[in-house]
């Protein structure tokens, strides 16, 4: 057992990596950071907490790159640079096996993207991780989502279900080998943030927003804020083979449209950027899809070989209630 600055002294300070524009980093009162001018600064937070974002037993390692991961999810659906975060973590015991493990996740991917752990706070309680990451747009150039013109292309990075697939199979029936070897719990224990993408839509992207909560709501979310709607196509949906066999499609298929946890990004570009959208992303290995075009009208619509499909389930929703 360790008290809170023996764990950060140990396992994080020394990890923290180091970048030029961060003038006092972990081991005083605040963090002290330096933006350059003409950059615009971009913040974003997100909690996980045990039994609501991932299940009680999920590695410490994964939880280490998740927790950072999903942050970088919502820079990079801004078209923002990573720069520096902060860490706030909540854990039952001090447990220096499992805090090592958890910052050998979270320093891995933040070296990755180059990103400096500059501050946080460790404490005892529920397993709850709060992350808080700063980015930078050049001036007045971050991607919203609120962008979107009737016309406009809309598009999405990778493959869609991975993640709830992996989850229902971690939820499930499945073998610890099955899930050892499954590519769909890989997915949803480490999603691939995509950061690089993300800034290379700078100028080409019309609007963008990341999909956590299910590709349906999402994109719901981004067209209602542009005040447009769409015709959509499940068709141009890529579905991950190994959730389409052990599934079916049905319901492989609600996983895509409704599961969350997927971190890919969904964005509109105009007609006139689209040559320029198709050489920006040639070399892309997670692939894009135009899956559709917004409209005039306010309605969204998917349709699954050329008929109408409702949509059943809501998405992910931490609060339901009559008034909201």
């Amino acid at each position: 057992m360790m008290d809170e600055f023996a764990l950060i002294e140990k396992f994080f300070a020394r990890r923290a990596g180091a970048r030029d524009d961060v003038r006092l980093g972990i081991g005083d009162d605040a963090a002290v950071t330096r933006v350059e001018p003409g950059f615009d600064l971009v913040i974003a937070t997100d909690t996980i907490n045990e039994g609501t974002h991932f299940p009680p037993g999920t590695s410490a390692h994964a939880l280490g790159h998740r927790c950072l991961a999903v942050n970088l999810s919502d820079l990079a659906a801004m078209g923002a640079e990573p720069l520096w975060c902060t860490l706030a973590l909540s854990i039952p015991s001090g447990s220096a096996d499992w805090v090592d493990a958890f910052a050998s996740g979270f320093m891995a991917l933040a070296d990755a993207h180059e990103i400096a752990l500059v501050g946080g706070d460790t404490v005892r309680g529920p397993t709850s991780i709060n992350v808080t990451v700063h980015g930078r747009v050049p001036a007045d150039t971050a991607i919203r989502r609120d962008g979107v013109r009737a016309g406009d292309g809309i598009y999405v990075t990778g493959r869609f279900g991975c993640a709830a697939a992996g989850l229902a199979m971690l939820s499930g029936a499945a073998t610890a080998a099955e899930q050892e070897r499954s590519e769909l719990v890989n997915r949803f224990l480490y999603p691939a943030p995509r950061v690089r993408e993300g800034r290379a839509l700078v100028g080409i992207a019309s609007a963008m927003i990341d999909v956590s909560d299910g590709l349906h709501v999402d994109l719901s979310r981004m067209l209602h804020a542009s005040g447009v709607g769409a015709m959509l196509d499940v068709e141009a949906l890529q579905l991950p083979v190994e959730s389409v066999d052990r599934f079916g499609r049905a319901r492989a298929l609600g996983f895509a449209l409704t599961g969350g946890d997927d971190y890919e990004l969904c964005f509109a570009v105009p007609p006139d950027r689209e040559p320029e959208l198709d050489r920006v992303t040639s070399g892309w290995e997670c692939g894009v899809a135009r899956i559709g075009r917004a409209g005039r009208d306010r309605e969204v619509r998917w349709l699954d070989h050329g008929r109408v499909r409702s949509i059943d389930e809501p998405g992910f929703r931490h609060f339901v209630t009559a008034d909201l």
